[in-house]
């Protein structure tokens, strides 16, 4: 049976080896100035080492550029293009219609992955994007187990999943904290504010705290649980989807590499020993819900819930 791609966001090029030797087969990296939320931050001579421990261990890496592009930037788009291009990254991640303009300029062989969070909720659009270049669809994590399959069944491109993590809830371009600190008189850089990890927003009547952070691309509010569906894998493996992505944005290093360890045993027992895989799945699951930041319980998403047309 055809196992799904193990794709997790790493924190550093030292964690990205880590997430290799645990069994992970891709992991997307970049920086804030053209990526939204990562895990860490990658330069350009960080993507450069991460491009050797690549070829090490047979990893595949994905550059994100899923950011929105003003046009005080689409002119610097050609220059990181080729950059990536010249490393031989194995895909770019995109969202804005410039990058696929100035891949098809700049570097037409390469790669795209079309991800634009919230509004690849059906294959006719998948397939869209396939036609304009696209070879893989990143899903809106607002979609139900039932969609999500119907999705891969039509889809002409590949499909990626999330499976673990947070979830954006809410974006701005305007820097809302900042703005916030500075009508009360007081006064907090970006740079300090970018993935603090105890920064909240209090929801007293649903006792939800949701983590939010400020970088170049705005204000980030995001889900106050993570998606856990380790002991669900089933039904999207026996679909073929493509991709499995555990998001790591917030989290620790020694976190995410371990949640990858468990999703490695997963994804391997479910596609190859699928009695074992039922009879183990209920304690993977209980291994990371004892490692899970307390603020931070778990749930399945949108994975189970009724969809209302």
């Amino acid at each position: 049976m055809k196992k799904p791609e193990l794709l997790v966001t790493p924190t550093s090029v030292a964690h990205m080896e880590q997430l290799a030797q645990a069994g992970a087969n891709a992991v997307m990296i970049g920086e804030q100035r053209y990526g939204l939320r990562l895990a860490g931050e990658f330069s350009r001579q960080h993507i450069i080492d991460a491009m050797q421990v690549a070829r090490k261990y047979g990893v595949r890496v994905y550059v994100a550029m899923n950011a929105l592009f003003h046009n005080d930037k689409v002119d610097e788009l050609s220059d990181y293009v080729r950059f990536l291009s010249e490393q031989q990254v194995d895909a770019i991640v995109f969202g804005d219609p410039a990058v696929l303009m100035t891949v098809r300029e700049v570097a037409p062989h390469m790669k795209l992955h079309w991800n634009t969070e919230t509004t690849a909720t059906n294959w006719y659009a998948c397939n869209y994007w396939g036609r304009k270049g696209a070879k893989r669809a990143v899903l809106a994590r607002e979609l139900n187990m039932e969609e999500i399959i119907d999705i891969k069944n039509h889809a002409e491109v590949e499909i990626e999943v999330q499976v673990h993590g947070m979830t954006c809830m809410f974006q701005s371009k305007r820097s809302l904290i900042g703005n916030y600190f500075e009508y009360q008189g007081k006064f907090m850089e970006v740079q300090q504010m970018k993935y603090a990890k105890g920064l909240f927003l209090y929801d007293k009547e649903r006792d939800n705290k949701y983590p939010i952070f400020e970088d170049e691309n705005g204000t980030h509010i995001m889900s106050p649980n993570d998606i856990c569906i380790i002991d669900e894998l089933e039904d999207m493996i026996d679909a073929g989807i493509d991709s499995f992505k555990i998001d790591g944005v917030l989290h620790e290093p020694e976190y995410i590499t371990e949640v990858t360890k468990l999703y490695r045993r997963a994804i391997d027992l479910c596609a190859e020993n699928r009695e074992q895989y039922e009879e183990e799945k209920g304690e993977l699951f209980a291994r990371i819900e004892a490692i899970q930041p307390t603020h931070r319980p778990l749930d399945t998403g949108f994975f189970f819930k009724e969809t209302v047309y």
